[in-house]
């Protein structure tokens, strides 16, 4: 079976995601003030890896039975060679929080809900926005270090499984709901919007609750969570109508398409200016800093549209794929 074409929208959101979190890393702010990439962009990050694994087991049409092991197994693999991936980044140096051992962890999580009706799937997202944020607030110390570790992956780390679920669980949904149909464009929109104007809302208005960016609570997972709904559907219906759209933003599709690559080689950049530029080496330089982020969007932008126009898929990408599709499955819907 042939390859089902990638679905623009999505690439491109992935890449606003992307150079969203370059922006969230490397723009300085003397008063560590926030500002609107911190943690919006990690979070549409998320629930665009929903949206993958929702297209990855067949969109509006799940995987039949006779097919589901395998792509389990795939997806299982993915997880552990994420969360691999992601603690090596961490010891990097780079002086980021790395999602993708988070990530990892939370595709373990999404594994059993893959299959289920999207009602199902909503439910439990609706209790998780609810109830997580209250199991991560009551979280005391705990006895032992593997104890200690498995709440930071689940609940109190940086990216918490358990808090941050919701968003991959909404990309599924808007898989399954078919991202090409107007109407699920309309709705992502609509509903993000709603969703977002809610939890901000009410963290403007109500005393004591906190949108914060990565404070975990109901109203962030509501507002941020929201908003990359509605990022996506914006860009699905913008992209599936405009041909000068799609080619103005391709760049940024490119650059989507190779996320875990881009991602990737941002950290371990990072980690060479920490190393070789950091405070009391020979030749400091600012970080982080205007020039760094400059030179690293316009540099994976530029490197990425190269190698998509002449090679195609991202190197790790690629890697990916090969480890964790098995023989004879190496086709069908990419995300």
């Amino acid at each position: 079976m042939a390859s089902a074409p990638r679905i623009v929208g999505v690439d491109i959101a992935r890449g606003v995601a992307i150079l969203g979190m370059f922006a969230a890393h490397a723009i300085p702010r003397a008063d560590e003030a926030e500002i609107l990439a911190d943690g919006r962009s990690s979070v549409l990050f998320a629930t665009l890896a929903g949206v993958s694994l929702g297209l990855m087991t067949g969109a509006e049409r799940p995987t039949g039975r006779p097919g589901r092991g395998d792509a389990i197994v795939g997806i299982v693999m993915r997880a552990l060679l994420l969360f691999l991936l992601g603690v090596g980044l961490a010891l990097s140096g780079s002086r980021i929080a790395i999602i993708l051992d988070y990530y990892g962890v939370m595709f373990l999580l999404l594994v059993p809900m893959l299959f289920l009706p999207r009602w199902i799937n909503a439910a439990i997202g609706a209790v998780l926005i609810v109830v997580a944020p209250l199991l991560a607030s009551s979280v005391g110390d705990q006895e032992s270090p593997l104890a200690e570790v498995a709440v930071n992956y689940l609940l109190i780390g940086y990216y918490p499984a358990l808090v941050w679920l919701p968003f991959l669980i909404a990309g599924l949904i808007a898989a399954r709901s078919g991202l090409r149909k107007p109407r699920t464009q309309a709705w992502l929109v609509g509903g993000g919007a709603l969703a977002s104007l809610a939890g901000y809302g009410a963290a403007a208005w109500i005393p004591g609750v906190s949108a914060e960016a990565h404070s975990g609570s109901t109203a962030e997972v509501l507002g941020s969570g929201g908003l990359a709904i509605a990022v996506v559907g914006a860009l699905l219906w913008a992209t599936s109508r405009s041909r000068v759209v799609r080619t103005v933003l391709w760049p940024v599709g490119a650059t989507g398409s190779m996320a875990l690559t881009v991602y990737t080689a941002q950290i371990l950049v990072l980690a060479a200016v920490v190393a070789n530029f950091g405070p009391g080496t020979a030749t400091p330089i600012d970080y982080p800093g205007w020039p760094l982020l400059i030179w690293l969007s316009a540099g994976s932008i530029v490197v990425a549209s190269v190698w998509k126009s002449t090679l195609g898929r991202g190197p790790l990408e690629r890697v990916m794929s090969r480890l964790t599709t098995a023989p004879g499955r190496r086709s069908g819907r990419r995300a």
